[in-house]
Parts: C-alpha cells; structure tokens; sequence
C-alpha cells in the first residue's frame, strides 16, 4: 500500500502495541474514544490496513473535534484471531467498538449473541443503497438483519510465472480448461524445470479456511454441473455428506502432494506458508503456479515492505477451472470481510460514524485499491479510476459472475475444520480418500447433530 502522511502521536503509540492488546481495557472506559480492532498482518513489512486505518483515524478526528481513535490491532494468523477476537467480544471489558469479521464466521458470532444489529443505522445512512446485494447477504443473519457493512470482496484464480513457464514450454497465454489441464502443466515444469515449485494448493489445519475456501472448495464448487450447492442444501437446510465430488476434491489434493508437484509436506503445513508465497515464492521465481486470491498484489505495491515492480509482467492469470471443463467452465469463490458493532460495545454510535467516514466513496475505493479488492460499491466498481488502478482488478472483477458463496451459516467453522482434517489426512498420505471422506461426514454429523443429508 503507498504511505500516507506520519501518523498521530495516539495511533502510532497504539500501533506500537501487539497481540497484547486483545487483553486490553474495554470500550466503555471513555465515550470520547473509539476503539477499532483488526488483523494485523503476521508480515511486519506488511501495514497495508494499518496505515489505511491511521489515515481514517485522522480523518475522523478532524470531522469529529473532541472525539479520538484507538487502534486495536491483533496480530496473528488467521484461526488464531477468530479466538482472540471472540475472547474479547465476551465482555464489555474487553470489546472494541468496532471489529473487522471474517464474513465465514459473522453468522457463528451472530448466534453467539457477539454483535449488534445494523439496520437502524443503516436505514438512515444512504450509501448504504450503494452496495451490491450479494455483499449485503453476506453480512444478514439468519433473522434477517444485518451485523456488518462489507468492506470489499475477493475472488480467486491461478496465478501463473510466465518466466518459468516459457522454460517449460508453456505458452504465456495459458488457459487450462481442465483439473487435468492444470496437474499436466504441474507435471510439465516438474519434469523442465525441477528447481521450482511447481503447483501451490493451501492444505491442512495449519493454514484454516485458506485451505478450506481457496482449495478445497475452489475444487468442489467445480464439480457436478453447478445447479445446486455441493455442501449445504438450502431445501432441507442440512449438511450434504461426502460424496463423489468431495472425493475427486480430496484427489486433486492428494494427486498434487503424492507426485511432489506442490512444496514439501512440511512447507505446506506450516502456518506462514501463506506469507512465503506471496512474500518469497512467487516474487523470487520460486513457484510455477499459486491457486490464490485476487488482494496478491497489495504486498507488492510501493511502500509495502515486499516492492516487486515487476509483478504485473511476470505473472499471468488464468480462471480456475471446472473438473472436466463442464458449464459455465471456470469456477471462483468469494468472501471478504465487514465491519461490525460488537454486542457489548461501550460506545456504538460513535463506531458507526467511524464506518461511515471509512465507506465515503473516496475512502472505499482508496481501500480497494491498496488491499488489491473487489469493489463492492456499484458507484466504485463503475469509476474507470478503480477498474484501470491496478492490474488484474478487470479479470478478478469479471470472475464475480460466476463466482460462489460458502454457506456460512453458524455451523460452517466445524464444517471447515473438517474439511482441513481431511484434506491434512490425504495431504500427509496418512489416510486415504475414502477414510477421509468418510471421516468428514461423522464429522459434519457430530458438528451439525445429525442434520446431513446424502446426495
């Protein structure tokens, strides 16, 4: 993310501080401050949000005399700040006026009684008109309101080394049509060019819903022919057990840890391997072929901390595709983040005119661009300014025609828990696909009293 301007004494003093802070003093202690929490990268080098967030802080001090804002930030990888960030919305104590939430996990904090309804702020702020409807589902619980104003969206896709493959004698236009297409090109720069990786595909418990959203069910959603949802069936509202498709899913992973084509085992369940692709892999030609997300390019944007100019030249991209090339023939998943009002917050009105300074047009589309997002404003999304901003913003945002939605209902965290078990068990050769399938669906009947259905 480019700099801005030095931050205020009280910010930087409060971003100085680390994971500690998660333990810190409630909201409630002074109604003139507004306490902001949010992940902070595990990448020291990386302050995207951190100097987004300072920059907002400034503004909002200067509209608001008399009013101050606190940075909360927790830094840890991604499963260790869900428990952190639910360990401090218990109490009013300890919850910040303002949190940024996974939109995987809002329903799950929902239910637990975490966060405070929107919709009467909402119904008063008239930007909120501006943001697409898919966006405001993501964020409504299942009683119809809603608990958070999305900051952006994501899609996913193949990044390819158009270097590394041209050694390969792959050609730079690269457009595989097939699973097959992609494990064939693996295999091609495995056998050419040996001292790369050649296929990276997130796996296993250590990297948490990386391995569940941006592997697994990147595959899954490509099976079948796409009319209907691969995990949850919204009729019966139940879980859907393992079946053929969860299957030739745990093979794709399976085949690509078995014949050595992603990193070694080891690398791949470490919990910064994420931070190793983005931050050492892709930019020093180490790896062929990353399955990966569309906010890549923010850590090597000026004043990141990881500059790599030469990105947008090197790489290529190419849509996911479906298993064997079926209709619509690519396939993509989204999420993205919100910002929500914990329950117990000391000070929410002030929270929500934080939101509001935040989710300006100006501000939103400031934020797209630097965290490499998908504009979830239809005014930002129209603006040539954010679509010719940055490389590859057109392809990611193309892909949200046909992209996908987890079911994030409050089960959905066991549900994805066991779907990185699973996919740990192939990936470690310690169980077979069928034990791991059939170990998923005791799982999912465990975690959802018994509400599967088979398919």
């Amino acid at each position: 993310m480019r700099p801005t301007a030095a931050l205020t004494p009280l910010v930087a003093l409060v971003l100085a501080s680390t994971a500690l802070t998660a333990c810190g003093g409630g909201s409630g202690s002074d109604p003139d401050t507004v306490k902001v929490s949010f992940k902070q990268s595990t990448d020291n080098s990386v302050k995207v949000m951190d100097t987004y967030l300072a920059d907002i802080g400034k503004q909002f001090e200067k509209a608001h005399p008399g009013k101050q804002v606190e940075l909360v930030p927790i830094k840890a990888p991604d499963s260790e700040y869900y428990t952190k960030l639910q360990q401090m919305l218990r109490s009013p104590k300890t919850a910040p006026d303002l949190v940024y939430e996974d939109t995987f996990l809002i329903n799950s904090d929902i239910t637990s009684g975490y966060l405070k309804p929107l919709d009467p702020y909402l119904a008063k702020w008239p930007d909120w008109n501006r943001f697409i409807d898919t966006a405001k589902a993501a964020a409504r619980g299942e009683d119809g309101k809603t608990y958070g104003v999305p900051d952006g969206t994501d899609t996913r896709g193949l990044w390819f080394n158009k270097d590394i493959f041209a050694k390969a004698g792959l050609p730079a236009d690269w457009r595989p049509k097939t699973w097959n297409d992609v494990l064939t090109a693996a295999r091609t720069i495995k056998k050419k060019v040996p001292d790369v990786i050649p296929l990276n595909v997130y796996t296993g418990k250590p990297v948490g819903e990386a391995a569940t959203m941006q592997t697994f069910e990147m595959l899954l959603y490509g099976t079948g022919d796409g009319s209907t949802d691969p995990l949850y069936d919204k009729s019966s509202k139940k879980w859907i057990a393992g079946g053929k498709g969860f299957e030739d899913a745990l093979s794709f992973v399976e085949t690509v840890y078995k014949e050595k084509l992603g990193p070694d085992v080891s690398d791949a369940l470490d919990p910064n391997v994420m931070t190793r692709v983005r931050g050492e892999w892709l930019p020093q030609g180490k790896l062929a072929i990353a399955l990966d997300g569309s906010w890549l390019p923010q850590d090597w944007l000026p004043g990141s901390g990881h500059e790599w100019p030469e990105w947008s030249t090197t790489l290529g991209l190419a849509a996911m595709p479906t298993q064997n090339g079926q209709a619509p023939g690519k396939v993509s998943m989204s999420g993205g983040w919100t910002w929500s009002i914990p329950a117990k917050a000391g000070n929410p009105d002030l929270a929500f005119e934080f939101v509001k300074t935040m989710q300006t047009k100006a501000n939103a589309q400031k934020w797209y661009v630097a965290n490499s997002g998908i504009a979830v404003r239809e005014d930002v999304a129209e603006d040539p300014a954010y679509v010719d901003a940055q490389p590859g913003i057109k392809f990611f945002t193309d892909l949200v025609a046909t992209t996908h939605y987890r079911p994030a209902y409050p089960a959905y965290p066991q549900v994805s828990t066991a779907i990185q078990e699973a996919m740990e068990g192939v990936t470690t050769g310690d169980t077979s696909v069928a034990e791991a399938t059939s170990a998923y669906t005791d799982a999912l009947k465990d975690a959802t009293d018994n509400q599967v259905v088979e398919r």
